[in-house]
């Protein structure tokens, strides 16, 4: 059976239960006031709303056809012990028509619930329908009582009937939407994955190989042969690794291994940041501490955004200087870096320049933290970054 129609049948079995019973255990509190029916037909009457309730149980269970026959031929057995039993006064009382009404009305047509899907089932609520219907009626002429137990009967048979269709009409829907909500999630969430995978490569790039291309382009001019040379054999290695299927992850700043980093203490890393960019001809002055502890993946991203930042200063600046301030709080890590070089009018820069934006902003985004940047013409550049420990 599809899973969408296992889900209707549990709501409506469970419908189903739950109206009946409600109907059953309001009829044995009518039942119970007393001298509203005769204590004879009491002893037979309740041990048969006992065995109703019972049959009421086990169809919201497993909704299987003999519950609800026995339902119904339970149920109008009470209303004709009580309707049909000879009584001093004539007609029914109020107790009696309402123990009537209870049960015809409620305990026996919650079977309607689950008897409305297939054609099968539902000549069987046709024919249950009916047969109640009947004893009530049969009950209302041979008493003398009035038409409300009938009514209420007719009225209950119609609603729990109309419930139950639309619940088997309506589940399957929910659930088909339901489904195409799970679907559009998937591919929203795949799309997701493919752009972030798509930008971690576009950083991974133009932090290595595009960083290496253009000292090239240049000449190397401010970086020694053996540098230079390094920095190719690192990017050849991390392509090559790449090209077999490997993940990379960054390590430390301005290297990238395949070896997960672990978590670690920040001065054991600025160091091989000041060592690398002393080679390539940038003097970084240290201020504050950094005996700071990071998980590894936020250590990772505030380093390599902070040897971008300082990529910067070596490419862009004009100086050969820069100064990186290390300072943190009870839950913020912040590093500043600062050049006293040409500067830049930050309007100027073209939307189109990723190379921040990426490398250094979304890559502070990604594990919770922010990047600020202060410069003008003129008056050198500040680069404000901060991460959560």
């Amino acid at each position: 059976m599809p899973r969408i129609a296992r889900e209707r049948d549990r709501v409506l079995r469970r419908a189903a239960r739950v109206t009946g019973l409600a109907a059953s255990v309001t009829a044995l509190v009518y039942l119970a006031v007393p001298t509203g029916v005769d204590a004879p037909v009491v002893l037979v009457a309740v041990p048969l709303i006992l065995l109703l309730i019972g049959c009421q149980y086990l169809l919201g269970q497993n909704g299987a056809l003999r519950w609800a026959l026995g339902i119904v031929l339970l149920g109008n057995a009470v209303v004709l012990v009580i309707g049909l039993v000879p009584r001093p006064q004539v007609g029914l009382n109020v107790v009696e028509e309402s123990v009537i009404a209870s049960i015809a009305a409620g305990a026996v047509s919650c079977v309607a619930a689950v008897l409305v899907v297939g054609p099968r089932r539902q000549l069987l609520l046709f024919a249950s329908f009916g047969v109640t219907v009947a004893a009530v009626a049969l009950v209302t002429v041979t008493a003398g009582g009035s038409v409300l137990p009938l009514a209420l009967t007719v009225c209950g048979w119609a609603a729990l009937s109309l419930g139950g269709w639309w619940i088997a009409q309506s589940v399957p829907r929910v659930l088909q939407r339901i489904a195409a909500i799970g679907r559009a999630h998937q591919a929203e969430r795949h799309a997701s994955e493919l752009e972030a995978q798509r930008r971690q490569g576009a950083r991974l790039l133009h932090d290595t190989v595009l960083a290496t291309l253009t000292l090239l382009a240049h000449s190397g001019v401010g970086v020694s042969p053996a540098a230079l040379r390094q920095q190719s054999n690192d990017d050849a290695r991390l392509l090559h690794q790449l090209r077999l299927g490997a993940l990379p992850t960054p390590h430390r700043s301005g290297v990238y291994t395949l070896e997960p980093a672990n978590t670690s203490m920040l001065g054991s890393t600025l160091e091989s940041v000041k060592q690398r960019f002393g080679r390539m001809g940038l003097d970084v002055d240290w201020h504050g501490s950094g005996q700071v502890l990071l998980p590894s993946d936020v250590l990772d991203s505030f380093l390599l955004a902070l040897g971008e930042c300082l990529e910067n200063v070596r490419r862009h600046s004009g100086v050969t200087r820069a100064d990186v301030t290390i300072s943190d709080d009870d839950t913020t890590v912040r590093a500043m870096v600062t050049d006293a070089g040409r500067g830049f009018d930050l309007s100027a820069v073209s939307q189109e320049r990723l190379g921040f934006a990426e490398s250094v902003v979304a890559r502070l985004r990604d594990v919770g933290g922010t990047a600020r940047l202060f410069s003008s013409p003129g008056s050198g550049t500040t680069v404000v970054l901060e991460v959560p420990k």
